[in-house]
């Protein structure tokens, strides 16, 4: 994911953040499916989505935090 990406992450909302969450997981079960079956060229994707989940997760737990903090004040 390139930074730029990452930047837009940052500013979506933590419901947006959860579809694309499910969406990439989606295409994970897909591109490991397509790895079973030996149709998947580059099985390096399977890391690269992976990765991408766990950064939007990463974000997404940021977000609640600060929603925490900010509600304490």
């Amino acid at each position: 994911m390139k930074s730029k990406d990452r930047k837009e992450l940052h500013l979506k909302s933590i419901k947006d953040l959860r579809n694309l969450v499910a969406e990439a997981k989606d295409a994970l079960v897909g591109l490991r499916l397509d790895k079973t079956q030996n149709k998947l060229k580059n099985t390096s994707l399977l890391v690269v989505k992976r990765k991408e989940i766990a950064q939007m997760l990463t974000i997404i737990r940021l977000k609640e935090l600060s929603e925490i903090q900010a509600k304490k004040k």
